[in-house]
């Protein structure tokens, strides 16, 4: 898969698992392991990608004596989240047209 297509799909993975409430990193892996295998490195590379990009906030709390990080899904991440939804059905048409798989209408 092309590398730039597979980070985007990435990035919207874990934009869509923190849309409904704040979580964090463990809890984030095991909510895409249904979808996608994702290691600690590549979830935290994402994380700190989509903090940069102002798509999501991150703040700190107490939770069994150790700190943990919870990351918050901001209004630019959304718009992110409802572009991709307009994206993908572009790239659906797309692999339709390539695969022959076109509604014949």
């Amino acid at each position: 898969m092309d590398m730039q297509l597979k980070r985007g799909l990435l990035d919207v993975c874990v934009l869509a698992a923190i849309k409904s409430k704040d979580s964090y990193g463990y809890q984030i892996i095991k909510d895409v392991k249904p979808y996608i295998q994702l290691s600690e490195s590549t979830l935290y590379t994402i994380l700190k990608r989509l903090e940069t990009s102002d798509m999501l906030t991150v703040r700190s709390a107490e939770h069994g004596g150790r700190l943990r990080k919870y990351y918050h899904i901001t209004e630019l991440g959304s718009k992110r989240l409802e572009d991709f939804k307009t994206e993908w059905q572009e790239i659906v048409a797309l692999y339709q047209f390539v695969t022959g798989e076109e509604d014949k209408k």
